[in-house]
């Protein structure tokens, strides 16, 4: 089996837990902010955003990172959503009106949320189930 040509960014074994969390928060963060002031919704961009934490958790990430690249995405999402929303988003402090902007903006980036959500948990699993294939290996 040969490797893929492409070379890692990152000398050394790749992003600590907390290197893929601030990657991937302030990537959403950052997108959705732009988005925001633009068009005054969530969208593709933010959408994209969101895939490319997925993938660059998975990407840049250290062995053992693989849950934490699963889970802080929505968080992240989450987080920048209550920070942004209200303050450029074009939403107000009121709590009905921002809570029907936070559920229609959710629902428009749900796809792309699972489906990445998605990937990355399929491959936490396939690195728990390797994992425990190898140390099964080992006993023998």
């Amino acid at each position: 089996m040969s490797s893929l040509p492409i070379n890692s960014p990152i000398k050394g074994p790749g992003l600590t837990k907390a290197g893929v969390v601030i990657l991937q928060f302030l990537l959403i963060f950052f997108f959705m902010a732009v988005e925001l002031i633009f068009r005054h919704s969530l969208g593709i961009i933010t959408c994209l955003a969101i895939w490319i934490a997925f993938f660059g958790g998975i990407y840049l990430g250290r062995k053992g990172t693989a849950y934490v690249t699963a889970v802080s995405p929505p968080v992240s999402l989450l987080i920048s959503s209550f920070l942004l929303m209200p303050t450029i988003g074009g939403s107000s402090f009121a709590p009905t009106k921002f809570l029907i902007d936070l559920v229609s903006g959710l629902a428009s980036v749900s796809f792309y949320l699972l489906t990445g959500a998605g990937i990355a948990w399929f491959v936490w699993f396939k690195n728990e189930k390797d994992k425990g294939r190898s140390s099964l290996s080992s006993e023998f």
